[in-house]
This record gives C-alpha cells, structure tokens and sequence, in this order.
C-alpha cells in the first residue's frame, strides 16, 4: 500500500530528557497518510501532535521508528532535503520584504532562474487571491492576508507535502472560518498533501478528509469526521470531539439483536446488541445532545426522566441540562424553532427521547 500513501509513520517513538526525567512526546505512532488528502493532527496542548509534525518536517529526530516519504524512509534526513514545507503559527514573514519577494524567496534559495521565480509568483499570488498586493510590504497586511502569503511561499516550491501547525488560530471567528473555506479550495486546486494540527474539533471536523485523535502522545482514532464523531472508539475521543452524554450502567440482558442495559439513573435501555457483551459487566452508554430531543412525562417514546436545571440559549440552539434521579445531567440540544419559544421552564419535569441506533456503548 506504500504507493497510496504519501507518509508513513512506522512505530515512532520521540523522548526528551534521560533517566526518571525523560517525557515520552510520542509513543510508537503507527500512521498512514494519503496522497492528495488533507488529514488532521487532532488533540489536547501537549498531546504529541506538534512533535509529530515537526519530526515530519525533520525538525525534531526520532528515538525510534521509520518515516517514510513516498516509500524513501527519511527519519534521519536533514529538513533542508525534505521536499516539505511548513507553515507556522506566526507565519515567519520577512517584515522587511514584498509579498512577491516574500513568496519568491525559498525559490531563489534553490537557485531557481529568475524568470521561473517570476512566473511561479505570479501563480502563487492568482492562487492565493493577493496579486494586488504583490509590491506591498507584508507588515501592511491584515492576519488573513498574512496567512495567504505565507500559504504561497510554502506551495511555491512544489513541495510533496505541506505542513500546517495550527496556522488560524491567531485569527478572530469570522476570518478563521473565511480560511477554513481557503485551505480547503487550495489543497483541491493543488493536489498537495495537506497535514494539519490544531486542538479545535470543529475545525478538524470541517476542514478534514481523515483525522487522527491523540493523547499523552498516542494516536486513539483515525478515520473520517463523521466515523470520529458517531463511533468514537473510546471515553477520550467521545468526550474531545463534540459534546457528549455518558450514562453508566450494567447489561442486564442479551437478545439477537438488542441488549438491556439497567442505568444507574434507574431507566432500563434496549440498546444494539453488541457480540462482546457481558450480562452483568458495567457499560457506559455514549448519546450526542442533538441525538435527543425532550417529550412530555408519560410520552410512549420517553427513556428517560429528569427535572429541568438549566436551559441555554445559543441563537440557533437551546441546551435543555436535565437532572437524572442519580443526579446526572443529561443535555438534550433542540434547533430552535418560532412555535417552542417559552414552552420549557426550569424546574419543570420532562422526559428525553432518542433513537436506539443514535446510541453507542463502550465497555467499562
């Protein structure tokens, strides 16, 4: 499968320090990634996922493993030989330089000819939208437009590979979302693979082909946003991606095709059968807030009932907090609509419904 892939990480170990002081940063990553795909490095400050980048990059060396480029192992070569390229956080401009010379500055290090530097500007500053731009000086550009030229310079030498270490986050809402929508068109138009970092789900969500959720320096997940998102495998990335409820319980029957979990709330849920499941062993049941909706009290499809706590607007959506009789608080989120307006007040009694398939059961 070498062939379909543009990395791959082989068992990468990375330590720093000796002896009782030495921190494990990764722990034996085993990853592929894809020509062409736009995957994401996923978790948490200090997860591992910007030393993971920056050993791809040849900025940091391995203590152990392979990292292979299109098949060339390149674990202990030289950044300067990699055909990558790197955006950082803070862009590394050169204040004192034009956009265009800005973005022709790594191809006039390669000794490129002039008249190819100029031609590949040209392309570079069309692809980016700046090409009114090219003779300002680059400390006079917004974020945005700051970004964008250093998104040229790093593409402008054709690199196999581009980096990103979490180059929005400097950006306010409005314009993050704006570059979102860019990174995505400029990794379709050029074909490049793009290997993204960031600590914000929603972004990784958007903006991601694969995405590979890590912790303490592992790699928990990897898979396709929505694989991420409705089968998480396990508590971590459950409660890192999205919002999510967690009820524990234990399995108090085996069906052929259902299971009968006994909730600590003192509710009884049919859940999908599962071929490892214990009658017996505890569970927790894992249920996303838009997946539930409330119901009356008494309502045929209720599963479980609570007393309103909190109820939260958020413009296009309301968060209904309702407290379980183990004192739980389950959230149930509901898209606002003109014809429920004031039809809940806290300290009310409710019931919360939801769909047997919406519903995912982790052992333990």
């Amino acid at each position: 499968m070498t062939g379909l892939n543009a990395i791959e990480i082989r068992g990468i170990t990375k330590t720093y320090g000796y002896g009782e002081f030495a921190v494990t940063a990764v722990d034996e990553a085993n990853l592929a990634i894809r020509q062409n795909e736009f995957f994401t490095l996923l978790g948490p400050s200090g997860c591992g996922k910007t030393t993971l980048l920056r050993l791809i990059a040849g900025f940091e060396f391995p203590a152990a493993g392979d990292l292979l480029l299109h098949g060339e192992n390149i674990a202990i070569m030289p950044p300067f030989k990699r055909p990558v390229n790197t955006v950082f956080q803070n862009y590394a401009l050169f204040p004192h330089m034009t956009v265009a010379d800005n973005i022709g500055f790594g191809l006039k290090m390669l000794g490129r000819p002039a008249s190819e530097v100029e031609a590949r500007v040209a392309e570079m500053l069309k692809l980016v939208r700046m090409e009114k731009f090219a003779k300002r000086a680059t400390s006079q550009l917004s974020g945005g437009q700051q970004q964008r030229v250093a998104l040229a310079r790093a593409l402008a030498p054709h690199p196999k590979v581009l980096l990103l270490d979490e180059p929005l986050s400097a950006l306010d809402y409005k314009l993050r979302k704006e570059m979102q929508i860019e990174l995505k068109r400029l990794q379709a138009e050029t074909g490049i693979t793009f290997v993204f970092v960031t600590h914000d789900q929603e972004e990784a969500l958007t903006m991601s082909d694969r995405i590979a959720v890590m912790s303490a320096g592992k790699i928990l997940q990897v898979g396709g946003p929505r694989e991420i998102y409705d089968r998480p495998a396990n508590r971590f990335v459950a409660d890192f991606i999205g919002e999510t409820n967690f009820l524990k319980g234990k399995v108090s029957g085996l069906g052929s095709d259902t299971a009968s979990v006994a909730l600590d709330c003192a509710a009884n849920l049919a859940v999908p059968a599962s071929a490892d499941l214990i009658v017996g062993e505890e569970v927790t049941v894992l249920l996303r807030p838009e997946h539930a909706r409330l119901v009356p009290v008494g309502s045929a499809e209720a599963a479980l009932t609570g007393t309103l706590k909190d109820i939260i607007y958020f413009g296009t959506d309301t968060y209904f907090n309702v407290s379980l009789s183990d004192g739980t608080l389950f959230t149930v989120r509901q898209q606002n609509r003109p014809d429920e307006v004031g039809s809940y007040s806290v300290g009310d009694q409710t019931s919360v419904a939801f769909a047997p398939a919406a519903i995912r059961i982790l052992r333990g």
